[in-house]
């Protein structure tokens, strides 16, 4: 749902206008950015391609400050309408391909080729779960497939789940689930476990943890909810069905950084490398949340990096740009 409507202050972007800021995403750290843009007096313009970003994604959140529990969706429609009281101008559903950048200026290109002019950018985009790829993945998305296992874990108090990825998010997930649930089956593609010695040293003193090597998932099944897995040993091509009440995808985050692609410092996990202040390698550019190489993917963390990049674009328009 667009953000512009007969009660909100929001307006169109204008590409005959220099803006202070233009935000890129509409995550936690993109809304929050753009609150405190605005409360500053900056002259503010938003692109959002999905509102929420992974928040819209998740069941349910019980761990962001003021709500006990809340819908994702619900969340992000609240950050909306916290956002629509300001005069800022908003796009949302088209995507930036392109983000150009010089001494005076920066400039963002939607895919619709419409290009836009300002003074400086928060890039706050965020991250894309990396997918299995496999039938019922998408479809029970949310009832039973997840991908965040500080959000969904409390919902699989003594169930049977299943965690993709010997990765270190893959054996951090199975920790934190071995705590309350009657079994975990951790499933490795390869024949070993790359974590942390420290973690699979921990997560070997579980004893309702199964440790399945060399097999991939090969389908999700289910009716309204998750009720098994189908898995493939890669070496034999047996399939084997499984009961499993979830499943957690734990292979990785993709950062959403296309659109500035050879243009920025990114770390060897593609994130935006960013200092204390939320500055990237090119002066005007801040970037803000899991687009970053700040440590842990979490809502408020996002939220807090975005007020953060905006107080900073404030502090370098006011004593820097002319």
């Amino acid at each position: 749902m667009e953000l512009i409507n007969k009660e909100s202050k929001v307006k169109n972007l204008d590409s005959n206008v220099l803006y202070d800021t233009i935000i890129i995403g509409g995550g936690p750290a993109g809304f929050t950015a753009a609150v405190y843009c605005m409360r500053k007096g900056l002259k503010t313009a938003m692109i959002v391609k999905l509102p929420g970003g992974q928040v819209s994604e998740t069941s349910s959140v019980e761990n962001y400050l003021g709500f006990r529990y809340i819908e994702g969706f619900d969340l992000v429609e609240k950050f909306k309408d916290q956002v629509k009281q300001f005069e800022i101008a908003y796009s949302e559903g088209k995507e930036v391909i392109g983000l150009e950048s010089n001494s005076s200026q920066k400039t963002v290109i939607l895919s619709d080729s419409t290009a836009y002019k300002t003074k400086t950018v928060i890039i706050a985009t965020g991250c894309t779960w990396r997918k299995l790829g496999v039938p019922g993945e998408d479809e029970f998305l949310g009832r039973g497939v997840a991908y965040c296992v500080t959000c969904d874990a409390p919902l699989f108090k003594n169930k049977i789940v299943t965690v993709v990825g010997g990765g270190n998010s893959g054996v951090e997930a199975a920790l934190d689930l071995a705590r309350i649930a009657r079994l975990v089956k951790l499933i490795v593609r390869g024949d070993a476990i790359t974590a942390d010695k420290l973690l699979t040293d921990k997560l070997s003193l579980y004893e309702n943890v199964e440790i399945v090597y060399d097999s991939e998932i090969n389908k999700i099944k289910g009716d309204k909810v998750v009720s098994s897995i189908v898995r493939r040993n890669r070496t034999t091509g047996e399939l084997i069905e499984e009961p499993a009440d979830g499943i957690f995808v734990e292979i990785g985050l993709a950062p959403n950084i296309k659109f500035a692609d050879g243009l920025l410092a990114l770390n060897k996990s593609g994130e935006i490398v960013i200092d204390g202040n939320c500055k990237t390698s090119i002066a005007g550019i801040y970037a803000a949340g899991d687009v970053t190489s700040v440590p842990y993917n979490q809502i408020v963390i996002a939220a807090g990096e975005g007020a953060k990049a905006a107080l900073s674009v404030y502090h370098y328009i006011t004593n820097t740009v002319s």
